[in-house]
């Protein structure tokens, strides 16, 4: 018979949010409620857990790879955007959302990445975009929220 599942990978303590392939397809991310990201090695017969991604203070909603596959964004509900090697290793947090962020993602040479943000009873409703080489953010996007 049909099974869709190839696999089930359980690690988290709290709903998955988010996951996202590397472009090489070797490595999975996954984002979740647990604070936490988690990175899954896929190139060997049986997926592994490779690693545990902490600093992130409430909910990873989004997380989202470079064009090479050499960084990983994830962006969360303390407001912040975190850079990180494959490995594991923290190399940045982007500050500036004064809401929760629930989407990143970089462009397509991986210069820049991309951050939404925005939850209810919080002004910031913004997709900020910042220079990954830097740190610093070079524009912000504003907008309303739509009443109905």
């Amino acid at each position: 018979g049909y099974s869709p599942v190839l696999c089930s990978l359980k690690g988290h303590s709290d709903w998955v949010r988010s996951v996202a392939f590397s472009p090489d397809g070797k490595t999975l991310a996954s984002g979740s409620s647990d604070k936490t990201v988690k990175l899954w090695d896929l190139s060997g017969g049986t997926p592994v857990e490779k690693g545990t991604l902490k600093g992130h203070s409430e909910a990873v909603s989004s997380v989202a790879w470079n064009h090479d596959g050499s960084l990983l964004a994830s962006g969360s509900e303390d407001g912040t955007v975190r850079l990180w090697t494959p490995d594991g290793q923290e190399k940045g947090t982007l500050r500036g959302h004064s809401a929760a962020v629930n989407s990143v993602a970089f462009s397509p040479d991986s210069k820049y990445v991309a951050s939404g943000s925005g939850e209810f009873g919080k002004s910031d409703n913004s997709v900020r975009i910042w220079e990954v080489a830097t740190g610093k953010e070079v524009c912000s996007l504003t907008g309303t929220i739509a009443s109905w």
